[in-house]
């Protein structure tokens, strides 16, 4: 491969001017303005030099209470569904309040002294007593705190499309862990750059698929064109990217339950899970079992295991009457099929482990 030019930024010399635009025209220069923070939040210290390295100290100085307060409460909303400050891109006069000012502090500080670890502050949240209750309420619990703002249960909302990716891929055996590289194109419907750019775009006219591992490389990775981003993500609310957002919206459509039931990726990776679970030569009720611990992280309880098993029966059925649908199921995806295993049996297995995966035990965080 050859040598990959990469822009980077300088400081100039002598740095331009900044003014105050008269009604905001940008040839109409008012008071000239210079380089400062809101003394309010901190005193910019003049030792530091005013450009952004300065920015960056005076950001994270352990004096800042601002800065720390800020990060800790988005990891919380990304631990809890709920920022401790509701308002997690607003921590203005315009906010919210906290619901737990001290316990915003105490993480803040915690954080500070830890180096800005991280690692030790998701730690820290997840093995919390907090974070370890059940989902379970009661309805007068419903009732009197509908958000649980005061936590006395756990918390419950549906997890990014990331990972509810990943974790299809995970049970499966398919998810590729390789960490770094370029990004990779995994499954979409054909055509689709070309339908929005009409052909234009050079090299990125036109999709081109990702084969064998790359096709089950972690979400992370997904090439991403601003103006055709992956469907399935922006299905399940991701971020369309041309601008920064700090909270994603969670909504809950028909066309989710489409991409569950329909998208490559997911039929393939119940495809794969039935042929790894088939090959122990277990009863269809202990491979129930298993793919849905896999999936959902506990085990059924029997009358889920009766509904899963007519499910299993009902395919067998309708694979009986038409065993052209056989051939149609397992050839999605490109992961290859196991001839060796009952194709009828296996296909039945994938319908299956399909519907576990489609649940919303197996989506959600609770």
């Amino acid at each position: 491969e050859g040598d990959v030019e990469v822009m980077t930024m300088a400081e100039l010399e002598e740095p331009n001017k900044t003014y105050i635009l008269n009604r905001g025209a940008y040839d109409a220069h008012g008071e000239e303005v210079f380089p400062y923070t809101p003394e309010s939040i901190l005193i910019f210290n003049d030792s530091l030099p005013r450009n952004r390295i300065g920015l960056a100290k005076w950001l994270v100085d352990p004096k800042n209470p601002l800065t720390s307060r800020v990060v800790v409460n988005r990891y919380w909303e990304y631990i809890f569904g709920r920022g401790i400050v509701k308002s997690v891109d607003d921590f203005g006069n315009q906010g919210a309040l906290p619901s737990h000012p001290l316990l915003l502090d105490w993480l803040a500080s915690t954080f500070v002294e830890s180096g800005w670890n991280t690692k030790e502050m998701i730690k820290l949240m997840v093995m919390s007593s907090t974070y370890q209750q059940r989902s379970n309420v009661s309805e007068q619990k419903r009732n009197s705190d509908p958000e649980n703002i005061f936590l006395a249960r756990g918390s419950r909302y549906r997890m990014p499309v990331e990972m509810i990716r990943d974790q299809a891929l995970a049970a499966s055996g398919l998810l590729n862990d390789k960490i770094g590289g370029p990004g990779v194109r995994p499954y979409q419907p054909d055509n689709l750059w070309g339908a929005v750019t009409g052909g234009g775009g050079g090299p990125l006219a036109k999709f081109v698929q990702d084969i064998s591992a790359d096709l089950y490389r972690r979400s992370v990775y997904t090439f991403w064109k601003r103006t055709v981003p992956p469907p399935s993500m922006l299905t399940f609310d991701a971020a369309t990217r041309d601008r920064c957002v700090v909270s994603r919206q969670s909504t809950n459509t028909p066309l989710q339950a489409l991409v569950l039931m329909n998208d490559p990726q997911f039929m393939e990776a119940a495809r794969v899970m039935a042929q790894n679970i088939l090959t122990k030569g277990q009863s269809i009720e202990e491979n129930i079992i298993v793919a849905f611990r896999k999936l959902t992280g506990r085990k059924p309880l029997e009358n889920e295991i009766a509904m899963l098993v007519e499910v299993y029966n009902q395919s067998i059925d309708s694979f009986d009457e038409n065993p052209k649908l056989i051939t149609e199921l397992l050839n999605i995806g490109d992961y290859a099929i196991d001839e060796s295993l009952d194709l009828p049996m296996l296909a039945a297995h994938t319908i299956t482990f399909s519907t576990i995966l489609n649940l919303d035990e197996t989506i959600s965080k609770e």
